[in-house]
């Protein structure tokens, strides 16, 4: 992928100060190619990021530590595919984010993030056969009608998702909560491995950044971002899946949900979105068959 010279300094940038879009937009009004950042004094970046004027002081001093730093080829040596804010092959579907991310970086096959149709599956990472079950009738249509199935890589719910559209011959793109140096949980890695051989794996954060419970309440706005509707398995009602679900909501996605048990606590989530005016469903021709009319 050709990166412009923005593209590189935005990388430098992100790389000292890993922030959404929405943290650097007073920057981007006062120099939107990012030409001065390399001559900004910490007072100026204490006021155009609004930050504490000791954290502007360390981020000039690493920004000028690491002027010739060519992190593109870098990452090209880690095969990291960066795709900044700024470059013509960031997805359309994240600008819509109040918080875009300001780089994705993705290893395999970025293609992906183009495909017309891709449907996030969500769930608890608790996830009992219950789950397993649901996947195995709804993502079987998902994926003869060429939808690409994204997730975050989770235990539960998510790996069921990811390792169902792998088994049925789709295509899965899993969303990371941490940089590419850190992968979490350790026990994914071998489906991590197949994830960036045939599909793609991707994050908003540097390789170096370690997984905190913060970042991934961040990741699942780009889940939401990503798909054009959201399907949640099993999940308590008090979730990471129910933020990535209200995230949806935000932005006018479809909700579906697999109806449940009423004696199960991990049915209580799809059973109130349901109340709520999701779309019960109990196999993949439903969401299909709403989403592709004329397929």
């Amino acid at each position: 992928m050709k990166l412009t010279e923005v593209d590189k300094r935005l990388l430098a940038l992100h790389y000292v100060f890993p922030v959404p879009v929405n943290r650097l937009e007073r920057l981007f009004m006062i120099d939107p190619n990012l030409e001065k950042i390399f001559d900004f004094k910490a007072t100026e970046f204490a006021s155009l990021l609004n930050i504490p004027i000791r954290k502007a002081s360390r981020l000039q001093e690493n920004l000028n530590t690491n002027t010739t730093v060519p992190y593109d080829t870098l990452y090209e040596q880690k095969n990291i595919i960066p795709i900044p804010f700024t470059n013509s092959q960031y997805p359309d579907s994240l600008k819509n984010l109040i918080d875009p991310p300001a780089v994705l970086y993705a290893c395999g096959n970025p293609g992906l993030l183009h495909q017309r149709f891709k449907i996030a599956i969500i769930g608890s990472r608790k996830a009992t056969a219950y789950s397993n079950e649901a996947m195995e009738l709804i993502v079987p249509p998902l994926v003869e009608s060429d939808v690409i199935i994204v997730s975050g890589l989770a235990t539960g719910a998510d790996t069921l998702a990811h390792k169902a559209a792998i088994k049925y011959g789709g295509k899965t793109i899993a969303v990371l909560g941490h940089g590419f140096f850190h992968l979490y949980p350790k026990e994914n890695r071998l489906l991590a491995d197949e994830i960036i051989k045939n599909h793609l794996l991707i994050t908003e954060y540097p390789p170096y950044v370690k997984p905190e419970k913060w970042t991934f309440p961040m990741r699942n706005r780009i889940i939401s971002g990503l798909s054009d509707a959201v399907i949640v398995t099993e999940a308590a009602d008090k979730s990471g899946t129910m933020s990535t679900v209200e995230h949806a909501l935000d932005h006018g996605k479809d909700i579906f949900a697999v109806p449940g048990p009423i004696t199960s606590a991990l049915s209580i989530g799809p059973n109130k979105l349901i109340e709520e005016g999701a779309k019960p469903i109990w196999n993949g021709f439903q969401v299909v068959e709403t989403l592709i009319p004329d397929h």
